[in-house]
C-alpha cells in the first residue's frame, strides 16, 4: 500500500481515536455504513473530500476546504507585481497637456 493511499485512513483513525469512538459509532454519526468507513480507514477505498469532511464533522472536527495562500505564493505574486510596475515605467510617456472639458450650456427653463 502506498503512503498516499493511507493519508485519509490515518486521519479517520486519528479522529476516531481522539474522540474515543468505535467505527460503528463514527459511521452512524457520519451517516454511512460501517463497512465503508472501515474501507476508508484501512486504505481499501479513498473517500471524496466531502465524505472526509463529513467524517471529521461527525467526530467533532472540521476540515477547512478553502484554498490557503502560502507565503511562497505571496512572494511570487509580489515579484510579478514588481516586474509589471518596472515595465510600466519603461513605457514611453507623452504629456497631453491640460484636460479639455466640454462647454456647458444652460438649458432654457
Amino acid at each position: 500500500m502506498e503512503a498516499d493511499s493511507r493519508v485519509a485512513g490515518d486521519l479517520i483513525r486519528k479522529v476516531r481515536q481522539e474522540r474515543g469512538l468505535s467505527q460503528a459509532e463514527l459511521a452512524r454519526r457520519a451517516g454511512m455504513p460501517r463497512s465503508v468507513l472501515s474501507a476508508y480507514e484501512h486504505g481499501h477505498r479513498q473517500p471524496a473530500v466531502a465524505a472526509l469532511a463529513r467524517i471529521a464533522a461527525a467526530g467533532g472536527m472540521a476540515i477547512d476546504l478553502a484554498p490557503a495562500a502560502s507565503r511562497l505564493d505571496l512572494a511570487r505574486a509580489g515579484g510579478i507585481l514588481v516586474q509589471v510596475l518596472d515595465l510600466a515605467e519603461q513605457l514611453p510617456q507623452r504629456r497631453r497637456g491640460e484636460l479639455a472639458y466640454p462647454l456647458l450650456s444652460r438649458l432654457a427653463a
